[in-house]
């Protein structure tokens, strides 16, 4: 008998796993750090994601392969920078930064979202999204100066915090556009993304290994290349349009703020890693600012 009150088909429950294992990522880099370089993590985890795709996908690829056909190039984009681009920064910028730092800057997709719209489309702004965003804003520039401002206005900024701000705002950028994506099968969608992904992460792993900083993966490292390939790849993709299709993507979206709480909580349990003050000041005020910008807005989520 069919059971209706199976826990995976309660949506809030599906959006908070989902983005459990999106905030898990950063702390999966982190771990992975020192046991598979960053480029090659992000090659073989499109590799694993598109091997386990394939034979759901193939039915759904071959009904959908003259719109994909169409769409090929701006499915390849969407791609490298969403998939790709995004994750070899973010994995990256792990070898420099704290995952915490990580986490929250992430937080900051919405701000480059919404000046993305602005800026391309010109969307019309409220008084709340404009005053939240300042206060996001704000946060964000006291988690990247850890506190010291004036640190950072003397161009004393941490690598691996620019790094994670250059991958938000590709991620930004993907989020923009993916509103155009072609009317295709999701499993079809996925698995377009993740091949463009592999093929345009291997020129990057072979520059690593070029430049000797290729680091082939241990057991630690096979075991942050399973996680991200599933999870935060795969089974988060799923339940976020699962949960989204239950109650709408505007209080569905707004699940998108618990990455940074799930991130920093996994660092903190996981790495070891310590709750300064200014994390403290960085997350209220991001959290607090994207919670305001969407008052009587409401947060469009992008898959």
């Amino acid at each position: 008998m069919h059971n209706n009150n199976s826990p995976l088909t309660n949506p809030y429950l599906l959006l908070a796993l989902t983005t459990l294992f999106w905030g898990g990522n950063a702390v999966a880099g982190k771990i992975a750090a020192g046991h598979v370089s960053p480029f090659l993590l992000t090659t073989l985890r499109w590799i694993i994601a598109t091997i386990v795709l394939l034979p759901f996908a193939w039915p759904h690829l071959k009904r959908d392969w003259p719109v994909i056909r169409r769409h090929l190039p701006f499915l390849c984009l969407c791609g490298t920078i969403g998939f790709m681009l995004f994750n070899n920064l973010l994995y990256l910028s792990l070898n420099y930064t704290s995952a915490i730092n990580v986490a929250i800057e992430q937080a900051s997709m919405p701000l480059i979202v919404f000046i993305l719209n602005y800026l391309l489309f010109r969307t019309r702004t409220t008084i709340f999204q404009m005053v939240g965003f300042a206060i996001a804003l704000c946060g964000v520039i006291i988690t990247v100066s850890r506190g010291n401002v004036m640190a950072l206005l003397s161009g004393d900024a941490n690598l691996g915090d620019m790094l994670m701000l250059l991958a938000v705002f590709f991620y930004g950028v993907y989020s923009v556009i993916i509103s155009n994506k072609p009317r295709i099968h999701l499993v079809s969608f996925l698995t377009v993304l993740s091949i463009a992904a592999m093929l345009t992460s291997i020129p990057f792993t072979v520059y690593e290994a070029q430049a000797g900083r290729l680091i082939m993966p241990d057991a630690t490292g096979w075991s942050a290349i399973l996680y991200a390939g599933i999870f935060p790849s795969l089974v988060s993709q799923f339940f976020w349009v699962m949960g989204l299709e239950q109650i709408g993507s505007n209080r569905g979206g707004l699940f998108i703020n618990l990455v940074p709480v799930f991130g920093t909580i996994l660092a903190i349990m996981i790495l070891g890693e310590t709750f300064q003050p200014y994390h403290a000041i960085g997350f209220v005020l991001v959290l607090g600012g994207i919670a305001l910008a969407q008052k009587k807005v409401g947060a469009k989520a992008a898959i």
